[in-house]
Order: C-alpha cells, then structure tokens, then sequence
C-alpha cells in the first residue's frame, strides 16, 4: 500500500491536479501554524473535517476554511442524517490518515465531501497532504474537483 503523501500525489495526477508537496519541517496541524508555515492567511487553509453519521456509521469529508467552524446542522441537513465526531482511529483506518494530515484527496474509501464557500474567494488554497507537515497549493475550483467535493453553505 502507498504511503499516505504518495496517495495525495496519486489522487492529484489522476485529477489532472498539478501539485508540489512541500513538507514544512514543523508542525501544519492547526489552520494557524499551516499559514505561518505557508505564508498566508488562515482563511487561505483547507481544514479537512471528517464527521461520522449518527446511525449510518458512514464517513463524511467537510473542507472548510481555516477559520471557520463546521455548522453541524447545516452539514447534517446535506447528508440527511445527525452527525457526530468521527474517532481518530477510525478515521486513520477507514481513509488512511491520521489527524493533522488529513487530505481533501487520496483517500483509501471513496468518502463523500462538502466544501465550504468561502474557499472560492481565493486564488490558491492550502491542503494537508497526507502528514502532520506535509502541504500544498492548489486553485480552489480545481482543488474541490478533484475532491469531487458539493460546494454548499457549511460555515457557522
């Protein structure tokens, strides 16, 4: 199996998503140290969010900007069930990543995912790319294709 910065730089080429992973060599797990480390504003940062449906158990992709905060009614409403927080290691077992790393990409399932407005205000955007410290820069229309995200009203 690929390792999880492999899968990102996979999904991306296979999305026609050109992209260089940069690996920081400090921590990008908050939106906040991600845009230090990318020079950027926090707003410019992809947080992957990943939410587990009450009674379905399925997994759910939530892409929002750095600063703001999922709506969990809004969201639930998209998928048509209540969420809850997903467990970390269900989610590193069931996407292959670990929190702080999660990707918008490259995911082991096939996950369904919502994306948050107000990352198309942007000219580039940055995503987690499969590790604590690993990152990259896409255009965001692009970046949520190849997520094969729904674009909708998620902030809070």
């Amino acid at each position: 199996m690929a390792g999880s910065i492999d899968r990102v730089t996979e999904a991306a080429a296979a999305a026609g998503l050109e992209i260089e992973i940069r690996r920081m060599g400090a921590s990008t797990r908050t939106a906040e140290e991600a845009a230090e480390q990318c020079g950027c504003t926090a707003a410019q940062i992809v947080k992957s969010l990943i939410f587990q449906g009450e009674h379905s158990g399925k997994l759910y992709l939530f892409l929002v900007s750095g600063p703001n905060q999922l709506d969990l009614g809004k969201a639930g409403a998209l998928v048509s069930e209540t969420l809850k927080r997903a467990d970390p290691r269900h989610i590193r077992d069931e996407t292959g990543f670990a929190i702080g790393g999660v990707s918008p990409i490259g995911h082991l399932i096939e996950i369904p995912a919502f994306a948050d407005q107000t990352l198309l205000g942007f000219d580039t955007v940055w995503a987690a790319a499969g590790a604590h410290d690993a990152v990259f820069a896409a255009e965001p229309k692009a970046l949520l294709a190849a997520a094969q995200a729904r674009v909708a009203d998620l902030a809070a």
